[in-house]
């Protein structure tokens, strides 16, 4: 069911790109691996040759890459005989990955969920390209590929591991360029997997790794000041206020409800036992089965108050303690907090102190 929409909510050349040359007998390979409860890539092969690039020359000559690659993912192996040049990012989080590592990629897709600029970006995708002194070429891909717009870019790879491409949609994008896709299924990448695997397409899988770590000490470095949401049990729902009778809530396959994880929350176990599919992004649930949800102590969903006064009117949820207290992060889609729950490389030092902030607040509320 996740179509573009339905992902955003819950789900001429630029001046700068990678410029980098360089030849070697070897091939490498790239497989998604698991380290650390995560897909990513990871590439074997002796050091890439010197080559110049917009990536800072500490982080060229640290590469540890050797083309061709091989990468294997979802939709089946890419090949990337040469180091690329121009880069494509398309989908949601891919474009931040080349921006963090300092690549100027010569055509994004728009954001498509969130307050966006002029140009159809994010807050913290917009300063990465200002950043770096660069203006951005983007693809209104709402309503599908732009395929042709894509084309013209004449890209040297298509960077696309947190997506929802079907095998045509791989197919024929890869008739343009080479394909990074997710790893091994749809939407369900974290923001750690699309670092390190659209890194490691550009040869970079060593940069990416280090992006990586450091963002993942910065959340530590934050979690500190916020020691009470250590252990809080939180889940992420997707509601309708016009018809409670059914809703939503992320496994963690989905990247937002993953990202919780990752600031110290714990999934109620009460969701855990409504998981009949091991794959699944999300469950459905009815209103009249909500009652076994009297494990979650926060709920963070797309909304507004007045979403929180239906649920505590419709005693359906009487028995969720999240509910009873009021312990909401609501949301807003015109915020950009909303568009950073699904976060990313650059979103996350970009919303962090915002986010453990209203997280910290619904906290307060537990009883």
């Amino acid at each position: 069911m996740k179509n573009k929409l339905i992902s955003a909510l819950f789900a001429g050349l630029l001046g700068l790109s990678v410029v980098a040359c360089g030849t070697t007998s070897e091939t490498a390979t790239v497989d998604t691996v698991a380290t650390d409860s995560s897909e990513v890539a990871t590439v074997s092969g002796s050091e890439s040759t010197e080559g110049s690039s917009s990536v800072s020359e500490d982080s060229a000559s640290n590469s540890d890459a050797t083309f061709p690659l091989t990468i294997t993912h979802g939709l089946g192996e890419t090949v990337i005989e040469e180091k690329p040049e121009n880069v494509v990012a398309i989908a949601w989080g891919n474009p931040d990955v080349p921006l963090a590592l300092g690549i100027v990629p010569v055509g994004i897709s728009e954001a498509n969920f969130g307050p966006r600029d002029e140009n159809g970006l994010l807050a913290w995708t917009a300063k990465a390209f200002e950043d770096l002194g660069a203006t951005p070429n983007v693809f209104d891909d709402t309503d599908g590929w732009d395929y042709e717009a894509i084309s013209d870019c004449q890209p040297d790879v298509i960077l696309a591991a947190y997506s929802g491409l079907s095998q045509e949609e791989y197919d024929r994008l890869s008739e343009i360029a080479p394909v990074v896709a997710y790893p091994t299924i749809a939407w369900t990448t974290t923001w750690q997997e699309e670092t390190i695997n659209d890194a490691a397409a550009l040869g970079l899988e060593a940069e990416g790794r280090a992006l990586v770590a450091d963002v993942e000490q910065l959340i530590s470095d934050k979690l500190s000041q916020y020691p009470d949401l250590n252990g809080k049990r939180v889940a992420f729902f997707w509601l309708s206020e016009d018809d409670l009778g059914t809703f939503y809530i992320y496994t963690n396959n989905d990247p937002r409800a993953a990202f919780l994880g990752d600031l110290g929350f714990v999934t109620p176990d009460s969701v855990t036992g409504l998981i009949d599919d091991p794959n699944a992004f999300s469950i459905t649930v009815s209103a009249e089965n909500a009652d076994v949800l009297s494990d979650v102590d926060i709920i963070i969903t797309y909304g507004t108050e007045s979403l929180v006064t239906a649920m505590q009117n419709d005693g359906r949820f009487s028995n969720i303690p999240a509910v009873n207290n009021g312990a909401f992060v609501l949301l807003d889609s015109n915020d950009a907090l909303a568009a950073a729950s699904t976060p990313t490389v650059l979103s996350i030092p970009y919303a962090i102190d915002d986010y453990l902030e209203v997280l910290n607040e619904a906290a307060k509320k537990i009883q």
